[in-house]
């Protein structure tokens, strides 16, 4: 198990940051039809400078990263060598520096790996945790916020762009229609939130943020992973896995799943028949007739889905089963939203299809 992974009597890795501003229904709905502020300044962040980063990194993740541009981002991956995920990052690359924001607490072992991997590349890694603070802003009226509030807008998602005074600006395409997030001077934080608020974002806390994030299916590393994922299991590929580059670790297991079959589980969402006292929580069993069939991952009272929950289920269990998230007295009955599951190609694998061509 890795250090962000969580177990159902784990603490809340977002108590360092305000939960809600007072009515977390509200806020969002505001995300989803205006735009709101959230202080995720509890993210770790490392920045990666040195004339070798962009050829050193790709080396190291698993996105095409060799010739990112400038004022561009993406997401990416550290598998192990069995293709698990260990490391979820969101990249921001600006003028000479890349920016990789992760899960609080994970800057830790992630930048002791890649220290040690820099051998004699000319890079240099270093926690910038105490230097940047991320804010996100989510809603569809994001582009008007960051106009007003005098920021520069990237015109597409994952683009990047220097802040005045230091810092970062990332289009986002979740959790919402359309966010950003801003890595602002931490000793200027204050007055970064002051300016997003006063340009229009109302503020809002990471129970909004989480919510919505739930709502899109999009995971989130310890919560809706556990020590044996890979990505293919939770819709990581594309996202954060480039299917045709190698050259790092694990990709053996990348190329194996998509060449010769399907992950053994997938990502979904579950309705919860639940109220919001007695919740399941991530890491407990979702059953099915008494026997587990997967694990609960992130659980929220979401404004207009009621309680609901992403799970890693899997496979072979029908979309239309009667299940149960959680144990004791937080156990749920559970269903699974179809359209949470997208749908599968028909045609085998590449990797089958030539095994069923050479055997023909």
């Amino acid at each position: 198990m890795t250090d962000t992974q969580l177990t159902p009597d784990a603490p809340d890795r977002d108590s360092p940051v305000p939960p809600h501003r007072g009515d977390p229904l509200a806020e969002q709905r505001r995300m989803a039809r205006g735009a709101a502020v959230v202080d995720r300044s509890h993210r770790g962040v490392i920045a990666v400078t040195g004339e070798d980063r962009l050829s050193w990194l790709h080396l190291l993740l698993t996105q095409h990263v060799s010739e990112l541009p400038a004022d561009t981002g993406t997401e990416t991956l550290i598998l192990d060598l069995n293709g698990r995920v260990l490391h979820h990052m969101v990249v921001a690359h600006t003028a000479d520096t890349v920016y990789l924001d992760t899960e609080p607490g994970d800057v830790p072992p992630l930048l002791d790996y890649l220290t040690k991997m820099v051998f004699w590349s000319k890079v240099e890694p270093r926690d910038a945790t105490a230097e940047l603070a991320v804010l996100s802003v989510v809603g569809p009226d994001t582009a008007d916020v960051l106009t007003t509030a005098g920021v520069p807008v990237p015109d597409r998602p994952h683009g990047a762009l220097a802040l005045p005074g230091g810092g970062v600006v990332r289009r986002m395409p979740w959790p919402g229609v359309d966010a950003a997030d801003l890595l602002v001077p931490r000793a200027e934080q204050d007055v970064w939130w002051q300016r997003l608020t006063g340009a229009g974002a109302r503020e809002a806390g990471t129970m909004a943020f989480e919510a919505l994030r739930v709502e899109s299916g999009r995971p989130r590393l310890g919560l809706d992973t556990d020590e044996r994922t890979i990505p293919h299991e939770v819709g990581w590929i594309g996202d954060a896995v480039h299917l045709t580059k190698g050259c790092y670790r694990g990709q053996e297991t990348v190329a194996r799943v998509a060449n010769l079959g399907r992950p053994p589980r997938r990502l979904v969402l579950l309705h919860l028949d639940a109220g919001d006292e007695h919740l399941p929580v991530p890491g407990e069993p979702v059953t099915l007739g008494g026997r587990t069939v997967g694990r609960v991952g992130t659980v929220v009272q979401h404004h207009e889905l009621g309680s609901v929950a992403l799970a890693l289920v899997k496979r072979s269990v029908p979309l239309d089963a009667d299940l149960v998230a959680g144990i004791d007295e937080r156990a749920s009955p559970a269903r699974v939203d179809p359209d949470s599951v997208p749908a599968e190609d028909a045609a085998p694998p590449p990797g089958r299809a030539a095994q069923g061509g050479l055997r023909g």
